[in-house]
């Protein structure tokens, strides 16, 4: 008897598997790791951040970078207060915490993947535990598909729910764009996306571990700022990382040309004037002290050695000898810490991947293939991507509901 067969038992695979059920459909799962939501499970340094509670689509799609129009129609037929409802009504109580970010009350991942799992099962859904590797065609359909032991599944729909290439440990490792070219589909350049990014700079190595909160900064591009954004970085032993720092590398197309910088106010909530003022009541009060020991009111004691290397005067040149000049230059400093970007870090580490099935070879009101008559996508082999804060699951649950419908 021929099935519904979603490939892939991920968010977005889960949700389409049990939409699809739910319509009397004869569904199966195929899976490739022992468990289903794997990647669900260690989202959110374990917590999942299932969602964002924005609820005005425009919102929605300012958070998508890559090709957001492609989404309108998902996004509208599966806002993020209907996955807040769907998981509140299969047993997962939600909190909302800054910056709209959705988790489980529980503040444990694995309640999610537990309750996509249980979702799909509940529905009907079968699963199959083995690797996807080929398909069988007939003239314009996939007749079967193949699995790695040698048998096949007759299938009158087939949904690619792969994933991208990021964290290959969980069972993301590219096998969905294999498939979706031997179906004649084209696959976009594949990079990181949410990535941390790396740094020569000299001085970035003896920041390592150093967190800085309430920042601000601009990615520029030879010059030009292509980004801007408020809130936490890190600095690593290769370069910097964090929620600002992520969700820059959207915006990164070639970051071994040179030509990228972040740029970190660390002052942003103090204008020049403001801050040149404060300046000089520290230096008042510290004009008898060596000018390294006296910014510890001013930086946090591990950014102190780096930022006056930086601003270029002797360490132990003395507060009252600073010229006004000197002074003005440290007032740069601060609102304008320059970071040269080398490259991404590796795209194992990767929130998700950048890349993957063109849009325009997708049919973004039923997630069906324009070039195969019965084949469907969803989620993260589609080339869209967003920024951190729940936006990416919900791309995933919106476009999964949407196949599941339409299979």
């Amino acid at each position: 008897m021929s099935k519904s067969v979603i490939i892939g038992g991920g968010a977005s695979g889960l949700m389409a598997a049990a939409v699809c059920a739910a319509r009397g459909k004869d569904t199966v799962v195929i899976e490739k790791m022992p468990v289903c939501a794997k990647k669900v499970s260690i989202t959110g340094k374990g917590r999942c951040n299932v969602t964002n509670a924005c609820f005005d689509i425009s919102d929605l799609i300012s958070n998508v970078p890559r090709n957001p129009r492609f989404l309108y129609s998902a996004f509208s037929s599966f806002m993020p207060y209907d996955t807040m409802s769907f998981f509140e009504e299969l047993g997962v109580p939600l909190k909302v915490e800054r910056g709209s970010r959705v988790f489980p009350k529980s503040d444990c991942a694995k309640d999610i993947s537990d309750a996509l799992v249980r979702n799909a099962k509940n529905n009907g859904v079968k699963f199959i535990h083995c690797a996807a590797k080929a398909f069988v065609f007939d003239e314009n359909k996939i007749k079967s598909v193949v699995l790695e032991d040698g048998s096949k599944i007759d299938c009158n729909s087939v949904a690619l729910c792969t994933g991208g290439k990021s964290y290959p440990a969980t069972g993301s490792t590219g096998d969905g764009y294999i498939l979706a070219k031997s179906a004649g589909h084209t696959v976009t350049e594949i990079t990181p996306a949410l990535v941390s990014l790396k740094s020569s700079d000299d001085f970035v190595p003896g920041l390592q571990g150093l967190s800085l909160r309430n920042i601000s900064i601009k990615l520029l591009k030879n010059g030009t700022a292509v980004y801007s954004d408020f809130g936490e970085m890190l600095f690593t032993h290769y370069g910097v990382s964090g929620p600002v720092i992520l969700s820059a590398s959207s915006h990164i197309d070639n970051p071994e040309s040179g030509g990228y910088k972040i740029v970190i106010d660390l002052k942003p909530a103090l204008d020049y004037d403001t801050l040149d003022k404060r300046i000089q009541r520290d230096f008042a009060e510290f004009k008898n002290r060596d000018i390294i020991n006296s910014l510890s009111k001013l930086l946090p004691k591990k950014l102190i050695p780096a930022a006056v290397s930086l601003w270029g005067v002797p360490i132990h040149k003395k507060v009252n000898e600073i010229t006004r000049e000197e002074r003005k230059n440290l007032v740069h400093l601060l609102k304008n810490m320059e970071v040269n970007i080398s490259g991404f870090y590796s795209i194992d580490s990767a929130i998700i991947t950048r890349g993957g099935i063109n849009v325009k070879e997708i049919d973004p009101k039923t997630m069906r293939s324009k070039i195969i008559e019965n084949l469907y996508f969803a989620g993260e082999i589609i080339d869209v991507d967003a920024y951190t804060g729940g936006f990416n699951l919900q791309i995933a649950f919106s476009t999964g509901k949407l196949c599941g419908e339409n299979m």
